[in-house]
Order: C-alpha cells, then sequence, then structure tokens
C-alpha cells in the first residue's frame, strides 16, 4: 500500500488512493489569511492569534482526499507608483552617513497614543491579569496538539513522549509573499508547501505550554520601504503605553511592549539596521492593533534587508580577532587591516 499526500488545504495527511472515501479528507476549500495579529481562513470565521491554534482548526468541509494542488488565487495587479526621491536635508553631511558603534546612546522617541489603547489600559484593573495555572503533566487530554511549531502530532497516550519531535524552534515568518521558518530559512510561496515543511530540528514533545513561554510574547512584524522612509508595523494588542517604549540611534532599533494583561510579559525587538537614519525626524505611533515606526532615511536608496543579523556579525568580529591574533607574531604575513575589512565587507554582503 502506498500512501501519497493530500494537498486539500488544512488536511495535511497521507491517504491510500485505493481507499479514499466521501468523507475521508475534512479540508478548508478557502485560503488562509493574516490580518494584524490574526491568522485565519477565507471560508469560515475560526481565527485565533495563535499560529499553532490555527493550524490545528479543524476543516469545515469533507469529501475525498485529492493529490491534485489548488490553485493559487490570482493577486490583484497593484498600480506602481515611483517616490522620487525627497532632497537632502542640508543638514545631512556625508559624516553623518559613517555608521556609529551599535552601543551608542539611545534617543527615547515620544510615542502618539490612540485614544482607544489609552483607555484600554487606563480602565485595566490590576487584579485582572490573565493567571496561568500549572497543569498536571500525568493528566494530558488526548488530541491534545504538541506545542512545538511545525510539529503537529497528536497525544494519543504516554506511549507519544516516545516519538520523536521534529520542529522548527523559530517563530513563522510572512513577507512579501514569502512563507518560511526564521530557524532554517527554507522559503516557499505555497502555503500548503509551508504547512508540510518538515522541522529542522529534533527534541521532545512539549505537550503543556509552560510558564517560561508565556514570559515573553511572541509579536508578529514587517516592515515595508520607500526611497526616503521605511516602516514598521509590529502587530500587538493591550500593551501598556507608558510601560513601553522605542528607541533609536543612527544604526540601530529597540523596542519593548510590556502586556498587563499577561502579568507584564513582554516583547522585546533590537535590531541593527541596514542603513543610516535621521533620529530627529523619526515617529512612533502606538494604535489598538500595532505599533508603526517610522524611521527617515539619512540617504535616499534602498535597503536590501532591514537589518545585519547580530549573531552573525559577532561571530565575524571573534573570528578577526583570532585572525589577528595569529597575524601579530607573523611580521611577514601578507594580511593587513585593509585585507580584513575587505573580507569583511563581502561577508556582510552574503549576510
Amino acid at each position: 500500500m502506498t500512501l501519497i499526500p493530500c494537498y486539500n488545504r488544512g488536511c495535511g495527511k497521507d491517504f491510500d488512493p485505493e481507499n479514499n472515501a466521501e468523507d475521508s479528507c475534512r479540508y478548508h476549500p478557502g485560503v488562509p489569511y493574516f490580518h494584524d495579529a490574526y491568522k485565519g481562513w477565507s471560508c469560515c470565521k475560526k481565527k485565533s492569534v495563535d499560529f499553532t491554534e490555527f493550524l490545528n482548526i479543524k476543516g469545515c468541509e469533507v469529501s475525498k482526499h485529492s493529490n491534485q494542488k489548488p490553485s493559487e488565487p490570482e493577486k490583484p495587479k497593484q498600480e506602481i507608483v515611483i517616490e522620487e526621491p525627497a532632497p537632502m536635508p542640508s543638514s545631512v553631511t556625508k559624516l553623518a552617513l559613517k555608521r556609529v558603534d551599535f552601543n551608542s546612546p539611545l534617543t527615547l522617541i515620544k510615542p502618539n497614543v490612540a485614544p482607544a489603547l489609552k483607555q484600554t489600559i487606563d480602565n485595566f484593573e490590576p487584579g485582572a491579569e490573565t493567571k496561568f495555572s500549572a497543569i498536571d503533566s500525568s493528566a494530558i487530554p488526548v488530541g491534545t496538539v504538541c506545542k512545538n511549531g511545525g510539529c503537529g502530532a497528536v497525544y494519543q497516550s504516554a506511549e507519544s513522549d516516545r516519538s520523536i519531535c521534529c520542529y522548527h524552534p523559530g517563530s513563522p515568518i510572512f513577507h512579501e509573499g514569502m512563507k518560511f521558518w526564521s530557524c532554517c530559512q527554507k522559503r516557499t510561496t505555497d502555503f500548503a508547501a509551508f504547512l508540510n515543511q518538515k522541522g529542522c530540528s529534533e527534541g521532545q514533545h512539549k505537550w503543556i505550554q509552560s510558564k517560561e513561554d508565556t514570559d515573553a510574547v511572541q509579536c508578529r512584524y514587517d516592515w515595508h520601504q520607500t526611497a526616503t522612509n521605511v516602516v514598521i508595523a509590529i502587530y500587538a494588542k493591550s500593551y501598556h503605553y507608558a510601560k513601553s517604549f522605542v528607541k533609536v540611534n543612527p544604526i540601530r532599533l529597540d523596542v519593548s511592549l510590556i502586556f498587563p494583561l499577561q502579568n507584564d510579559a513582554a516583547f522585546t525587538l533590537n535590531l541593527e539596521l541596514r542603513g543610516v537614519i535621521d533620529v530627529e525626524r523619526t515617529a512612533v505611533q502606538f494604535l489598538g492593533t500595532k505599533v508603526e515606526i517610522k524611521l527617515v532615511k539619512a540617504e535616499p536608496g534602498s535597503w536590501a534587508k532591514l537589518d545585519f543579523p547580530r549573531a552573525v556579525q559577532q561571530e565575524l568580529i571573534e573570528q578577526q580577532e583570532t585572525k589577528k591574533e595569529e597575524t601579530k607574531t607573523d611580521t611577514d604575513s601578507d594580511v593587513d587591516l585593509d585585507d580584513i575589512e575587505a573580507m569583511n565587507a563581502v561577508t556582510i554582503k552574503d549576510i
């Protein structure tokens, strides 16, 4: 018996073509949509802010399994608007474009707070926090789905703990039509292929959400740019407008959002920006469903990406320091500082 994968959206099962009844498959005839912090299906009203819960939403229709990939909906044609670069401010000179140190002093940006968000937080009662009660791990309900991203295994009995959990330790990212996990960077435009993407790490199943997982909030964020600006949107609700902050220096963005309804759990974002920005012209809006950050480029142009990965950069610095130590005792070495800087420039370009 040969099993083949079913391509009906939301099914994700393998099936036997010779044993395929009219009610074998439960699937979603619609398409997935992602709006603000919500994730759902166009064919039914079920939606969720949690990606794992979204993946586990049961299909709203039944039929036979199918090994034919559903056609992707046509994207509406968008009119291309070319924005002419704004004239460079006289205060911006060539010296201003030099990258400062990442740890240079940060400037706190005063946000424009939406009245709806302010009213929600001001009316919050300290005794109304969400309580994360402990669950007896010996009494896991049958049918519980593994909380590790991309796993999808279902708890049936104690034997389920003995199977290997193949999961993605990163977070799902949806940007400019591409769908991928931050941990393995395998990209696709097909949502079914993304859902069926095998995990890049192996470990133990997580049937119960631990309290440590609730101490840090995972918020989805996206960005777009014009020739002169970069706009970053962080999708979040019910964050404390007075305890949260956005700070910047010419090459760094530091964000902290505090959620009082989740026992002051926090979301943090700390990026080294690809380009140089004009700090004084940075604008921040605290809205009911998101934080919008507008960065003004110090020099008009296009950024290949939003940021440099800090972990990769630190490794490059350490490698360069090791290289310098190895060449200190070799007075005839052909490697000088210019060579090291050239190597660094090539490596940074490849990130």
